[in-house]
Formats: C-alpha cells, structure tokens, sequence
C-alpha cells in the first residue's frame, strides 16, 4: 500500500483508509463483531494504516471494535476519534466542546480504544457555543500531556480553521469529498494547500452511490440515515445516474469498477489528500484499495472533470438541519 503525508505534519497513514462508522452505526443494525474484526484486521494485512472512528458511533461502539480489532498491531496502525457531543441515553443530546468536557471524553476514548494516545483527534462538528480558541487550547493541553499526538477539525469553515491553526498546528480537515460532492474545492482545498494541512474526505463514494449499486427502486430503511437524504429519494436517485454511468464509461476503458474511479479521481487531485471509503465486506475492501494501482492520466482527470461540470446533481446532501451544523 502507498502511504501519503497529511499535510506539513509529518503524520503517515496510508494513501486510503478505512471509515469504521458503517460497521456499528448509521448504515442500519451493527454487523457481527467477530465479522467486523476479521475486515479490519484483514484491512491492515493489505497495507491499510489509518482506522476512523468517534465516540457517537454507536455510541461507544464502534471505538470498542477498533480496540479490540487492532490491539494487536496498535504500533503499525494511525487511530482518528472525534469528540464534541454530549451523550444521554445512548442519543446525542446537543453538541459540547467545552474544555473540560474534551478532555474527560478523551480519557473516554483512550479507554475504549485501549491506546495511550489518539494519533488524530478531530473537533466532530464546531460548537458555536465554545470558541474554536478554547477548544485548540484544550486539545493543545492533551497533546502536551502526551494523551493526543495530531489534532484536526470534521466540516469546518475555512475562517475557523485559520483560528484554530493559529492556536496549534491542524494537522487533517475531514469533510465529505467526492465527485458527488464538489463543494470543497471552491474555498476549503486552497486553504489547505496554503496552511500546509492535509484532507481526509469521507464518504468519497457518495455514501455508496458511485458504487453503481443503487437504482430508482432502491430503498432504505428507517435505521439507514439516507432515508431521510434528499439525494437518495427514488427521483433523485434516477435524475444522478448520469454521474454513475459517467464512472461505469471510464471504467470499463480501465477495467475498473466505478469505485475504483471514484477514488482514483480522488487520489489525484493533491497527494495529500487521503480518502476514508467505509465497509462492512471484504470484497468491497479489496475493491477500493485496489483504487490505488489506478493511475488516472491528467487527461483521465480532465475528461472526468469536464464531464461532470455537465451534470447537474438533484437533491441536497443532507436535511437543513444537518446542514446547518456544518461549515461554521
């Protein structure tokens, strides 16, 4: 597996990671944990090093999984967990980056994931309530006291990202980042380039729909959170599919899969840039790293682009209310 630094950092992690989420939370009922532990343990047998989690997933879970998981290969491995939210019976219940509140959930973490140290803490959403100045303090107190190495911030504004780098050095900015979801490039990516901080996209196949996997027809149910996404209503899923046979088209001159695509657009857009696609199955892991030996031209890249600029994509990514916690 080739490996990328994420920004001036210093931090190596494999150029894609694995997103963990789907494993316990969000995408319907958790998988088997004995599955689970099998597809991440295969993951670093192919060379993968960086494993995302956060404390919601589940809630708790999903870090519970990857402690187990990688306890045996902790010191070959790059761990990311979020904090920012509070808990109460097993829901969020508000958003919290209270000082103090960080750094009891980071003894959480630690707990959870069995490591002495969080390689990457991210900010999960910005708290408009706590000043991004307070919050890089207190992950700045953590990094000091050795608890936390890197420290990063998921779907952050470009002006809150200027403060907070100001604080202590960001190392990654996660947000969604696909050809399904462009927005990034217009103000987040030249920041990053400028301050030296790398990009960690999730959700690099739509949320599963590059894959080619859905149609019309398909449905969600009432656990899977794209039920209630506006492009995945059955009229947007038919109106996108151009994107999707866009990425069918390339990929058979390739011999690909539209995954594939997906992520090797991805990958060449800046070498620091280390995409996060989640999965429950060994064959889609073995998929999307294979993303890796596909070696877009610039001409690959711009015919893809141009391509694309054609397509008009139906549907809002989320509702306004997740909306509205992003971007701050």
């Amino acid at each position: 597996m080739e490996k990328r630094k994420l920004g001036n950092s210093g931090l190596e992690v494999s150029a894609i990671g694995l997103g963990c989420m789907g494993m316990s939370y969000g995408y319907g009922p958790a998988s088997d944990q004995k599955d689970m532990i099998s597809v991440i343990r295969e993951a670093v047998e192919r060379g993968v090093t960086f494993f995302d989690t956060a404390e919601v997933y589940g809630p708790y879970t999903n870090e519970e999984l990857l402690g187990e998981a990688l306890l045996p290969v902790r010191d070959q491995v790059v761990i990311a967990t979020k904090f920012g939210f509070n808990m109460q019976d097993g829901k969020q219940s508000g958003m919290n980056s209270l000082p103090e509140h960080i750094k009891k959930v980071a003894e959480e973490s630690l707990r959870r994931l069995k490591i002495e140290a969080i390689d990457l803490y991210y900010q999960h959403r910005v708290d408009p309530d706590v000043p991004i100045e307070e919050v890089a303090g207190a992950v700045q107190d953590l990094i000091r006291e050795g608890k936390v190495k890197h420290w990063g911030l998921s779907e952050a504004g470009v002006k809150t990202i200027r403060r907070a780098h100001a604080v202590h050095p960001l190392t990654a900015i996660q947000s969604e980042y696909s050809l399904w979801w462009r927005r990034p490039e217009e103000e987040l990516l030249p920041a990053l380039e400028e301050l030296g901080i790398g990009f960690v996209p999730f959700s690099p196949l739509g949320k599963g729909y590059l894959t080619g996997s859905f149609n019309a027809n398909t449905t969600f149910n009432h656990d899977d959170f794209r039920s209630i996404l506006p492009r995945f209503t059955p009229e947007a899923l038919e109106a996108n599919q151009v994107l999707v046979d866009l990425l069918k088209e390339m990929a058979e001159q390739l011999k690909a899969t539209p995954a594939q695509i997906a992520l090797a657009w991805l990958l060449a857009q800046k070498s620091w840039i280390v995409p996060i696609p989640g999965t429950r199955k060994l064959s889609r892991l073995e998929e999307n790293l294979g993303a890796v030996h596909i070696k877009l031209t610039s001409e690959d890249v711009r015919n893809i682009n141009s391509a694309a600029s054609q397509i008009t994509l139906m549907g809002a990514r989320y509702t306004e209310e997740l909306e509205r916690r992003t971007g701050l």
